[in-house]
C-alpha cells in the first residue's frame, strides 16, 4: 500500500515542488470553488431581495444560525478528516488514510440523520429562539422546510470535496464545486421567478444542485484510479476510537467556529431586532453576504494550504511549512483589505444590489462603514487558525476560533448596544477583531519559535 502513495505524483509534489507554485495550484481551485459557492448564495439573496422584498431578506438572515449549526456538524468530520488524511499520507500511511475515509463516511451519516430529525421536529421553536418575528417567521420557515432535505447531500458534498483535495486532487475538487454552483445559478432564478415560488424556490434549487454535486464527488471515491477510495473491505467502515477521535479533535476547531457563529448570530439578531427592528436584521444579512465573499476566498486559500502544511508537517519539512503559512497570510490579507476598501467606499451600491428599499440601503451603508473598519486583520486570523488545525494542534485552533467569535464578541455585544444603541452592534465586530488579532500574534509567535527549535529536516524550495 505504501508504494501506491510513494508512486502518486500528486502526493510527491507536496514535498518537492516550490511552495509558491504549490499554494497557487492547490488554492486556486479551492478559491474558485468557494467563490462560486459564495456567489450563488449571494445571487440567491439578491433574487430574493429584489423579487420578494426586505422582509424575505430578514427571514433568510434568521436561517443563518441554523445553516451555521449544520455546517458546524459537517465540518467536524470534513476538516478533521482532511487534516488527518494529509498528515497520514505525508507519513506514507495509506492504510491509515483509508480507515479515516471509511470512518468519516459512517460518522457523517449518523450526525446528519440526528440533526435533521431534530430540526424537522422543532423548526418553528428553533427559528423563534433564533430571533424570528411574526413578520419574518413565515419566510424563514418556508426556506428551512425545503432546504432541510438537501442538507444531507450538502454535508456529504462539502466533506468529501475536502477529502478529494487532501488526497491530491485539487482541480477535481474545484470541478465538483463548479457543477453544483453552475446548476444553482441556472435553477434559482427559474424557480424563484418563472415558477413564482419565491424563497421556497431558492431552497429547492439549492437541494437539486447539491444532489448533483454530491453524485460527482462520490463517483471519484468509487473510482479505482483514486488515491483513496471506497472498497468492499468492511474494516475501513468499522468505527475505531483510534481513528475517529483524532478526526474529531482536529475538526473540533472549525466546528466550534461554525457553532459559535450560530449562537453569535442568535445574539446579534435579537440585539439588532431590539435596537433596529427587521430592517437592522436585514442589513446584517446583507453585511454577512458581502463579507462572506471575501472570507470564502480566504477559506479557499486555507483549504489549499492545509494539505501542503499537513503533508510537510507529517514528513518533517518544517521550512516548507513556514513558507506556505506566511505566503497564505500575505495573500489573504491583500484580499480582505481589498474587500474592506470596496465596502467602505461604495456601501450604497452594495445595499442597492440587494434591495430597492431606501431605509434598508441607508442602514446597510452605516453597518458597512462601522463594521468593516478592522476587516483587514481577518485574513491573518483565519489562516493562523488553519495552521494549528493542519498540524493537529486542536486545542490551540479551538481557542483561537473562540477568541474572535465568543470570548470577545459576545461581551462587546452585551456592553456596547445598551450604551450607544444600534451602532454598538456594528462597532462590536471591529473591536473583537482587533483584540483577537493581538492574541493570535502571541500564539503564532510561540508556535513559530517551536518550529525553529524543533525543525530537524528541511528541503530546498
Amino acid at each position: 500500500m505504501e508504494n501506491i502513495v510513494s508512486d502518486n505524483r500528486n502526493l510527491q509534489e507536496l514535498s518537492v515542488v516550490p511552495v509558491g507554485r504549490l499554494l497557487w495550484r492547490y488554492s486556486l481551485p479551492a478559491v474558485v470553488g468557494m467563490l462560486v459557492m459564495s456567489l450563488y448564495n449571494i445571487i440567491d439573496r439578491i433574487f430574493i431581495g429584489q423579487g420578494v422584498g426586505p422582509e424575505a431578506i430578514a427571514g433568510l438572515a434568521i436561517t443563518f444560525p441554523v445553516m451555521n449549526l449544520s455546517a458546524a456538524l459537517g465540518v467536524l468530520i470534513g476538516a478533521g478528516g482532511s487534516a488527518r488524511i494529509s498528515i497520514l499520507l505525508g507519513a506514507k500511511d495509506h492504510d491509515g488514510a483509508q480507515k479515516v475515509l471509511g470512518n468519516s463516511l459512517v460518522l457523517l451519516a449518523v450526525i446528519i440523520c440526528c440533526y435533521l430529525t431534530f430540526f424537522a421536529i422543532f423548526i418553528d421553536e428553533i427559528l423563534i429562539a433564533f430571533g424570528a418575528s411574526d413578520v419574518t417567521l413565515p419566510y424563514a420557515r418556508d426556506f428551512m422546510l425545503y432546504i432541510l432535505p438537501g442538507m444531507f447531500m450538502t454535508n456529504f458534498a462539502f466533506t468529501f470535496n475536502n477529502f478529494m483535495r487532501a488526497s491530491g486532487y485539487p482541480v477535481k475538487a474545484m470541478v465538483t464545486m463548479f457543477i453544483g454552483a453552475g446548476c444553482n445559478l441556472i435553477l434559482a432564478p427559474l424557480f424563484i421567478f418563472y415558477f413564482k415560488m419565491g424563497i421556497k424556490g431558492a431552497a429547492i434549487a439549492t437541494d437539486i444542485s447539491m444532489m448533483i454535486s454530491a453524485f460527482f464527488v462520490f463517483v471519484h471515491f468509487f473510482s479505482r484510479d483514486s488515491t483513496l477510495r471506497f472498497t468492499k473491505d468492511r474494516t475501513m467502515y468499522k468505527l475505531c476510537v483510534r481513528v475517529f477521535i483524532p478526526v474529531i479533535s482536529i475538526g473540533a476547531a472549525p466546528s466550534v467556529v461554525n457553532a459559535a457563529a450560530c449562537f453569535i448570530n442568535v445574539i446579534i439578531n435579537k440585539t439588532l431586532y431590539a435596537h433596529g427592528g427587521d430592517i437592522a436584521v436585514a442589513a446584517a444579512g446583507i453585511f454577512t453576504s458581502y463579507t462572506s465573499l471575501m472570507t470564502m476566498v480566504v477559506v479557499g486559500i486555507c483549504q489549499g494550504m492545509q494539505p501542503i502544511i499537513g503533508y510537510n508537517y507529517g514528513a518533517g519539512h518544517i521550512h516548507r511549512l513556514r513558507r506556505t503559512y506566511w505566503l497564505a497570510v500575505g495573500v489573504s490579507t491583500c484580499i480582505v483589505t481589498f474587500g474592506q476598501i470596496i465596502g467602505l467606499v461604495f456601501p450604497d451600491y452594495i445595499g442597492r444590489a440587494f434591495s430597492t428599499d431606501p431605509e434598508l440601503i441607508r442602514e446597510t451603508s452605516r453597518c458597512l462603514h462601522i463594521s468593516m473598519i478592522a476587516f483587514t486583520v481577518v485574513g491573518f486570523q483565519v489562516v493562523s487558525t488553519t495552521l494549528f488545525q493542519s498540524i493537529g494542534k486542536a486545542a490551540a485552533s479551538i481557542f483561537l476560533s473562540l477568541t474572535r467569535q465568543v470570548l470577545f464578541l459576545i461581551p462587546l455585544l452585551l456592553v456596547l448596544p445598551p450604551r450607544i444603541g444600534l451602532d454598538g452592534v456594528w462597532a462590536a465586530f471591529p473591536a473583537s477583531d482587533i483584540i483577537a488579532t493581538l492574541v493570535t500574534c502571541v500564539m503564532v509567535a510561540f508556535q513559530l519559535a517551536k518550529f525553529r527549535k524543533g525543525a530537524s529536516k528541511t528541503v530546498t524550495t
